[in-house]
């Protein structure tokens, strides 16, 4: 269940980015302005599902696993800062590409070992 709690909110959350995104662009600041704090809703379901799951790994892993479960974390928790300096950077007229760069390398390694490495999540690498 908590596994799919947090895969469900982090994936509403990558979609609330990109309307937050789409909005900025277009100009709509109030209404990019009001999905942002929606977005910022689901990044605390985020780190509150994460923690169910982390909690889960500690209880029974060892090992290298939980290296990888701690990596995963600290992964996790750089998504979601990305995902908010693309957001303020946007809402503030700067650059965005060091925020995009470091979302996706973070992205990326978050999925690689959520989905291929961890148990809890859905082997699709494997």
């Amino acid at each position: 269940m908590n596994t799919h709690l947090h895969i469900t909110s982090w994936v509403v959350a990558l979609i609330l980015l990109i309307v937050v995104v789409m909005l900025q662009r277009k100009g709509n600041e109030k209404g990019a302005k009001i999905t942002q704090m929606i977005l910022r809703l689901f990044y605390i379901i985020i780190i509150i599902s994460g923690g169910m799951l982390v909690s889960e790994y500690f209880k029974h892993a060892s090992g290298a696993m939980l290296g990888e479960v701690i990596a995963k974390t600290i992964l996790g928790l750089w998504v979601i800062t990305a995902m908010e300096l693309i957001a303020v950077r946007m809402a503030k007229g700067r650059s965005t590409k060091g925020a995009w760069i470091q979302f996706v390398i973070a992205f990326l390694l978050t999925l690689i070992l959520g989905f291929g490495r961890l148990p809890y999540g859905v082997h699709l690498f494997g």
